[in-house]
């Protein structure tokens, strides 16, 4: 495994600690004021990143020769920066900060042929944060890019287990990965609807490991627990996928949503209904953030839960996706 590229990739890997050099040193330059750091996240972060082989013409530094296909070997993963603000700093701070870094994630994106996101947060919301998944996995697995260390950055983030996560989180993994799913099923670019049927198996079976104190930091080590509760064969394949991206798909459509629903009964059973139940403090933050009441059927639920089951009447009748489910999701994810 390389520090960022999994696999045989080490060009590439090198290849692409040059741009994080290159990167810091411009987000040096900018002397943004509220920034205290960035880290770089993802899979990248975590050494969990993709590369693509190609057969085709080596056209810059992050195309290297690849010695297994005796092509070329490219990123294929977004770039997940995330820009952390000094203390104190408020979420509009952060989003100042974010913007700030816009023109450097449109040059970069270009140059690299992926995306290149940066995050703009600030203390106080990681540490508010904390048990969310995301925020988790990366203080667990990051790289340092400029400014102040994560170590530093991260202080008072408490370090949880995995078996520790909330089912919460299982439930916004569905949430999320089933809208991906209704995304692809009207896709027309072949790579946008690959790459969301492997998000949602991958998905279907993390939800599936969280529910039941089962999850694990590296995916590797996840796809030897779903094997271990008879649900690894897909779930490995789409890991091999997320590593090295094929031109075809881990599986067809069909497959995944049977996938997805499997899981979503999963979690509801494994949760037994502690999460569906109802209480003022959930329809308030409805209410507030969505300025509606929101269907009667489950209305006083948890946000997250009110659209996870929209987005999973969507997926067993293979609807469209309304427009206010899309603006419920926006708001929630």
């Amino acid at each position: 495994m390389g520090r960022f590229v999994a696999g045989e990739a080490q060009a590439l890997d090198n290849a692409l600690g040059e741009a994080l050099s290159e990167i810091g040193r411009e987000i040096d330059g900018m002397r943004i004021p509220s920034l205290a750091g960035v880290v770089l996240g993802g899979g990248y972060g975590r050494g969990e990143g993709g590369a693509r082989g190609e057969l085709k013409v080596q056209s810059s530094k992050f195309e290297v020769e690849s010695p297994k296909s005796h092509g070329v070997c490219r990123l294929s993963n977004d770039l997940d920066f995330f820009a952390i603000t000094r203390e104190g700093a408020s979420d509009a701070d952060a989003a100042a900060v974010a913007k700030a870094l816009e023109p450097l994630s449109r040059s970069w994106s270009e140059k690299l042929g992926i995306d290149v996101d940066f995050t703009g947060r600030t203390p106080w919301r990681l540490r508010h944060d904390q048990e969310r998944l995301m925020v988790q996995e990366l203080i667990h697995g990051y790289v340092d890019v400029v400014g102040a260390t994560g170590e530093s950055l991260f202080a008072g983030i408490e370090r949880r287990e995995p078996s520790e996560l909330p089912w919460m989180e299982a439930a916004r993994l569905l949430m999320n990965r089933g809208m991906g799913l209704l995304f692809a099923m009207a896709g027309k670019d072949a790579d946008f609807v690959n790459r969301n049927i492997n998000k949602c198996i991958l998905g279907a079976g993390d939800a599936f490991l969280i529910s039941r104190g089962l999850y694990r930091w590296r995916a590797l080590e996840r796809a030897d627990a779903c094997e271990a509760h008879g649900r690894g064969r897909l779930y490995r394949a789409a890991v091999d996928w997320k590593f090295r991206p094929s031109d075809g798909p881990v599986c067809d459509w069909e497959t995944a949503r049977e996938r997805w629903l499997d899981a979503k009964s999963d979690v509801t059973a494994a949760v037994d209904g502690e999460g569906f139940h109802r209480s003022l403090r959930s329809a308030a933050r409805w209410v507030v953030r969505r300025r509606t009441l929101g269907e009667a059927a489950t209305f006083g639920m948890d946000p997250v839960v009110r659209v996870l089951e929209r987005v999973a009447r969507c997926v067993e009748s293979r609807s469209t996706i309304p427009p206010s489910l899309r603006r419920d999701w926006e708001v929630f994810n």
